[in-house]
């Protein structure tokens, strides 16, 4: 299956070394053994720093002949990885492309030693999502992707079972794998523990105070621990948007999960899938067009909420509101839509109904058609 970041990876590859993240089995591997004409594991261009016979080559400095596009995976895991990249790139750049696959944050653990400045364009993979799967999507897609999320293997899979299995596994192995290899923390139950609670707290503004008493921790270590969860693709938060002359939020984020389809509750998975679709958008076009996007959400003292508004270079684009069904135009979008400089209301919903709303300058739509318009 092509990707939808494939064109993208090659036309930045023609300047720069790309770093491709995003989380553990999302299908980074598999894009970047795409790129090769007969890629597989066994190529002599894929060099995964797990192999212990790879990683003997990599520190002697040692590179496959004849090959000009290189792929190193999971190099990140390696101390010293950015000045070995570094010098590779700096030896090699005229002659040969570098592809850099992790599952961690590559932009974040580059802290330290000679910095890679300049010399990467950094991409970040998503899990697959409506538009990606299908152009024209249907309800029995969107059924399909709320129930078995968007990471390639439990979709194409598609049974209970294996789901279930897959996804016990896969939480398992980011805390006892990727955590170790990364973070200095003792207490690795405990973070177990916080990935665990966290699903049920999709959506309403995050109270760190609430999960340090849970977790029987100081507010500062439950925070930080939340931050090295989102350093691994767990999880990612969203901040308030604020109106200087609307008493809006601005210190509580909201919470949401890269795998949506952990969300029991059908509500909460629902507006998790929508803030997935639009990070994904957000990403996308800060990556390859170089606009600063953000995801947010409005709420004000009243508790009034519209749940995201995304913005490009610190303008509203639109604001976005999810309903299961397709009911009337919430009040909270005839509200802010007079107070705020937000150009456009999208509800989504998971109904039939498509339909504008000209004087509060929005439309109600299903969820499957909002995704041809964002288009990722």
């Amino acid at each position: 299956m092509i990707r939808y970041k494939n064109e993208q990876i090659i036309d930045d590859l023609k300047e720069k070394m790309v770093f491709l993240g995003g989380p553990r089995q999302v299908g980074k591997t598999t894009l970047a053994l795409s790129l090769l004409n007969d890629g597989n594991e066994r190529h002599p261009a894929y060099m995964n720093w797990d192999v212990v016979s790879v990683k003997k080559s990599l520190l002697k400095g040692e590179l496959p002949g004849n090959e000009k596009f290189i792929i190193l995976d999971e190099i990140h895991k390696y101390k010293e990885w950015r000045n070995l990249v570094k010098g590779f790139y700096d030896i090699y750049k005229s002659e040969r492309q570098f592809l850099i696959t992790g599952s961690a944050r590559l932009d974040y653990y580059r802290k330290g030693g000679d910095s890679l400045q300049g010399r990467y364009h950094y991409h970040r993979l998503h899990p697959l999502s409506l538009y990606e799967i299908n152009t024209e999507p249907t309800k029995g897609d969107l059924m399909h992707i709320m129930e078995f999320g968007g990471f390639p293997e439990p979709f194409f899979k598609a049974t209970s079972r294996h789901y279930k299995r897959w996804q016990k596994e896969r939480v398992s192995r980011v805390v006892q794998e990727d955590l170790i290899n990364l973070e200095a923390v003792r207490d690795i139950s405990s973070i177990e523990l916080l990935a665990h609670l966290l699903p049920d707290r999709v959506g309403a503004p995050l109270s760190i105070n609430n999960l340090s008493q849970d977790l029987s921790v100081s507010h500062q270590t439950a925070d930080h621990w939340i931050q090295i969860l989102e350093n691994l693709y767990m999880c990612f938060r969203i901040t308030p948007y604020g109106i200087p002359h609307l008493r809006a939020m601005k210190k509580e984020k909201k919470l949401f999960m890269w795998d949506w389809s952990l969300c029991k509750d059908e509500a909460s998975r629902f507006e998790n899938l929508v803030a997935s679709n639009l990070l994904k958008y957000c990403h996308a076009k800060e990556d390859y067009d170089g606009d600063e996007m953000e995801l947010h959400f409005l709420r004000d003292s009243q508790k009034r909420e519209i749940d995201f508004v995304v913005t490009q270079n610190k303008k509203p684009l639109f604001g976005v509101e999810c309903k299961s069904g397709d009911q009337k135009i919430s009040s909270r979008i005839a509200y802010f839509a007079k107070r705020t400089p937000i150009p456009m209301f999208y509800q989504v919903h998971m109904g039939e109904k498509d339909y504008e709303v000209k004087e509060h300058n929005a439309r109600v739509l299903p969820f499957t058609t909002f995704c041809k318009i964002i288009k990722v």
